[in-house]
């Protein structure tokens, strides 16, 4: 064949493979899209119910902080075993046991009375919901190859800041206008009425979810051979370890640690964006609501320009490192910026857009060396010690508050984890291991 011949051939063969890929992506991304919105929404919407919640129960800015915070330290410890059980159970059955639980406690957050019963109801939230995201992730890499598993994260990621898009408005609506409807105040009607979609999809996930490409009758058998050799050919480059290897290898704990500096920026945006917008000076809720629209949309645009560069440059250290470094700014923005509210909607929009494309452009990591079992203990073992700083970072910002009556301090402290964890990515992560 001619050297224009074989090019032409080439580039037909790429032009079929993004054709299939195509169809595979329609077929379940926009599902798991807006899973992923739900689940993200459940998980802190407490921060909206914060608002009038802690007024009516009485609770401390150390109480909320602990409540918000303890979700995480049920997630870390049911996280390893949960994805395990998916990659043995598939995640079909896996995933929409996950989010019918996750719905029915959630919900019942409507009833709590006392601290107590938020910690309690809180704590096993987070059991119900242990490796939901880091499923998806694993599910990911039985279907997409690295080169483009990094878009479909980045995609399914983008699930976070359209939470915020839609629930910061939604959130508000509810509290504003549903309060002392049915003797139930705003935060109540919150809770339950936001836990409802994920009951839906629960059942939607076990009809309508392939477990592995050769369940897929969708798809014609060379399609399905075509996908299931490009992932055969990339589990042959990957670490293939045991539970226990995972456990003890050093790259998989500095991710953690990477991780969980993002992830305490992360969640200082989820659970006190809404009191910073209140800070400086907005106090009616849809309107700190309609305000959380800001940030969050930009952070979807930033999140999808830096993943789809990633991808076309497969280059995923400094992808990550940038937008760690916008964030970190972006929060010492808000310490400074005391009562204007512009400044502060400004910081929160640099602190948003940095943190909330950071993370999916971290997972490029992890999955670019680890495989098989290795990787479904690797990724929860990641993901559930990287988001103890889910709890960390509610418990420290509200006990600092409590103490400074002041964000400022915490604001620093984010800052400066963010700063960190972008350098351990810089002199733990060679470009060679995870520029794939």
């Amino acid at each position: 064949m001619s050297t224009n011949g074989t090019a032409v051939a080439a580039r037909e063969g790429v032009a079929s493979s993004d054709s299939i890929y195509a169809r595979v992506t329609w077929r379940f991304m926009p599902l798991l899209f807006i899973c992923y919105v739900v689940a993200y929404l459940d998980r802190v919407n407490v921060g909206f119910a914060k608002l009038q919640m802690l007024n009516d129960l009485h609770f401390s800015e150390t109480m909320y902080g602990f409540g918000a915070g303890i979700f995480f330290v049920g997630y870390f410890f049911f996280e390893v075993p949960s994805n395990l059980l998916l990659h043995r159970l598939g995640a079909r059955r896996w995933i929409a046991r996950i989010m019918v639980t996750w719905a029915v406690i959630s919900a019942a957050t409507a009833w709590v009375t006392s601290p107590t019963m938020f910690y309690v109801l809180r704590f096993v939230l987070g059991i119900a919901e242990a490796g939901f995201f880091p499923g998806l992730v694993l599910y990911l890499t039985y279907w997409f190859p690295a080169q483009r598993r990094g878009r479909m994260v980045a995609f399914l990621m983008a699930g976070n800041p359209v939470s915020g898009i839609v629930g910061g408005p939604v959130s508000g609506f509810i509290m504003q206008r549903l309060a002392g409807h049915g003797g139930f105040a705003g935060w109540q009607w919150l809770f339950v009425l936001e836990a409802l979609p994920a009951l839906v999809l629960g059942a939607v996930i076990y009809f309508f979810l392939d477990d592995r490409v050769k369940d897929a009758k969708w798809l014609p058998q060379h399609e399905r051979d075509f996908i299931q050799s490009e992932i055969d050919a990339e589990a042959r480059t990957k670490s293939h370890g045991s539970v226990r290897q995972t456990f003890t290898s050093l790259k998989v704990w500095t991710l953690c640690a990477i991780l969980f500096g993002i992830v305490m920026g992360s969640y200082a945006v989820g659970f006190w964006q809404p009191t910073i917008i209140k800070g400086s000076g907005v106090t009616d809720p849809l309107t700190i609501g309609l305000l959380t629209v800001v940030p969050y949309a930009s952070a979807l645009v930033a999140m999808i320009v830096v993943g789809r560069h990633a991808d076309r440059t497969r280059e995923r250290r400094w992808h990550v490192v940038v937008p760690q470094i916008v964030a970190a700014s972006g929060f010492v923005l808000c310490a400074y910026a005391g009562h204007n509210t512009w400044l502060s909607l400004l910081g929160l929009t640099l602190a948003a857009s940095g943190v909330i494309t950071a993370l999916p452009m971290f997972w490029a990591l992890p999955t670019s060396f680890l495989g098989g079992t290795g990787a479904a203990a690797g990724i929860a073992l990641i993901n559930s010690t990287g988001n103890l700083a889910g709890f960390v970072s509610p418990a420290l910002v509200g006990w600092l508050k409590t103490l400074t009556h002041s964000l400022d301090s915490s604001l620093f402290l984010i800052a400066g984890s963010l700063i960190v964890s972008a350098l351990l990515i810089l002199t733990q992560m060679p470009a060679r291991l995870v520029n794939k």
